[in-house]
Formats: structure tokens, C-alpha cells, sequence
């Protein structure tokens, strides 16, 4: 016989955050990265040490609105009820359906794949180049944090014991103008892990770059992006100078660092990352999306 697990499961995330804040929990939302982290051999109950707090059915974590030109996601929500939600921009919708198969996508949460902190989780790239913000909320308050400072490494996360993920925070998300692409490359379109993604997001006025991001995943212990490469592009013209492709190609070749695994090689995540790169930066015009 298997050992008891201690689980809760409140009505309310007041009264959900009450009980984080008295008790130490593993927080379950879909569940499609706890019970895999947590698995055990065949026929043996997954071995979780923590009591379960289960929070997928709350209201306050389901919600999808706009506020001003900000758009808000409640954590909790489900990858295909994001896919049939009106306010999500379509590359993240495009990203959505890479991820896993139906079934996955119907338990899997956002807030899940940001909390589990994978180099090759889905989502991530796309939420970088979005300047995405993290809304923690406990029974003190809430706390907004940006994503690359919530995720610290592979599955870790600046979450306090009494916080949960409430909200993802994509700022300024109508403004008009935006070119945004994410690419993926596994050994399938869908239901693989990713052995390199790419985002890249473009703000054009008239012929003048404005805005420019771009994040790697999987080709380092979290998303590669650099502030400081993307600001030599700010001020150029489309089409870019050759020489001014190569310089931004060549700056990521030096922080780009990934690693040898049963997925693939560094060297061909290396390689195909900056292809990536150099094929967004290429274009000859950017049409809005």
C-alpha cells in the first residue's frame, strides 16, 4: 500500500494562500510536470514529499482580460483555452500548439510551464520577447517580478513558500506595429521537447527599427536574450546592412552556450539557433502580426 499524501482543496485562493502561508506545499495546477518530476517505477504512486495544494479550478487564476494596453493571463489557465481565447496574440498561440499533444494541452497551465523552469519549455522564448511580468500573490500582498528574474535556473524559481503564480503580465501587448515569430525545431512539429526554440520580435516605424528582441531556448540553463546586442539594431533600416547581421550574429555566438544531450549536439543547436537568428534578421520587410 502506497503512503498517504495530505492534500488540499480549497474554494477560495484566499483561503488557498491561508494554507500556504501556514504549511509548506507542492503546488498542482495540470499536474503534466509535478507527476513526471515526482514519477516512480511502474505500478508505484509517484513519491511526493510535500503535501498537495491543488489550485487548476480557481476562478481568480482563469482569467484572460485586458487592462489598458496591457494583457493579463491568469496562470491557471489551460494551453487549449488559451489557443480559443480572442486576446492572445497569434505567435503564442503558434507556440501553444507545438506543445505536447491534446491531452497535455488540456491540463497543461501556463503558470506550469514558467513555475517548471525547463531551458526548453514552450512557452518561454515568446514570454521573454514579451517582457513578460510575473504577478506572486500571498496572504501579504502581491509582488510583480519580470520573468528573466523568476527564473534562476533549470527548475528554479524566485517563489517564496507562501506565494502562488496568479498572473502573466504581457505589457503594451496592443500596441500596433509588432512583427512577432517563434520558431521550434524538434524531432516532430508537436509532442517533442524542443532541442532549439526562437522568438524574435520587431517594432518598424517607416523603415527605421524601433524595437528589436529576440530568446533562445534550450541552448543555455535559461533563455538567452541581451539587452545590450538588441540596442545595436535600434535606430537601423530595413533591409539590414549585411555587415550589421553578421556583428549580431556573431555577438550571440559568444553567449549562446548549449550542451551536449540524448536530444542533440551543441554544436547543431548552436548552429541551427543562429540560422535562426540570421533568417529573422534577413527579411526584407516585416508585416505586423
Amino acid at each position: 500500500m502506497g503512503e498517504k499524501i495530505t492534500a488540499y482543496r480549497f474554494d477560495r485562493l484566499d483561503q488557498t494562500l491561508s494554507q500556504l502561508n501556514k504549511e509548506d506545499c507542492a503546488i498542482m495546477a495540470g499536474g503534466t510536470d509535478v507527476m513526471v518530476l515526482h514519477k516512480s517505477r511502474r505500478g508505484v504512486p509517484p513519491k511526493i514529499l510535500k503535501p498537495l495544494i491543488f489550485i487548476d479550478h480557481l476562478y481568480e487564476l482563469k482569467r484572460v482580460y485586458q487592462n489598458q494596453k496591457d494583457l493579463h493571463i491568469g496562470a491557471c489557465c489551460t494551453y487549449s483555452e488559451l489557443l480559443e481565447d480572442p486576446f492572445i496574440p497569434f505567435a503564442l498561440k503558434d507556440a501553444i500548439k507545438t506543445i505536447a499533444a491534446p491531452a497535455i494541452r488540456n491540463r497543461g497551465t501556463l503558470g506550469g510551464n514558467i513555475c517548471n523552469a525547463s531551458p526548453a519549455g514552450d512557452t518561454l522564448p515568446l514570454l521573454y520577447v514579451y517582457n513578460a511580468k510575473l504577478l506572486l500573490r500571498s496572504v501579504t500582498g502581491d509582488r510583480i517580478v519580470t520573468i528573466s528574474d523568476f527564473i534562476q535556473g533549470p527548475r528554479r524559481v524566485g517563489r517564496n513558500q507562501n506565494e502562488i503564480l496568479a498572473e502573466i503580465i504581457l505589457p503594451s501587448i496592443f500596441e500596433e506595429g509588432a512583427y512577432v515569430v517563434f520558431e521550434k525545431v524538434g524531432n516532430r512539429n508537436a509532442d517533442a521537447i524542443a532541442k532549439v526554440s526562437f522568438a524574435g520580435y520587431i517594432r518598424i516605424n517607416g523603415e527605421v527599427i524601433d524595437d528589436v528582441r529576440f530568446a533562445f531556448g534550450a541552448v543555455g540553463p535559461t533563455m538567452v536574450r541581451s539587452i545590450d546586442i538588441e540596442k545595436k539594431l535600434l535606430g537601423k533600416t530595413i533591409p539590414l546592412a549585411d555587415a550589421d547581421i553578421a556583428q549580431v550574429v556573431a555577438d550571440f555566438d559568444k553567449i549562446i552556450k548549449p550542451i551536449d544531450d540524448q536530444r542533440s549536439t551543441a554544436l547543431y543547436r548552436k548552429t541551427v539557433a543562429l540560422n535562426l537568428l540570421r533568417y529573422f534578421l534577413s527579411r526584407k520587410q516585416y508585416q505586423p502580426n
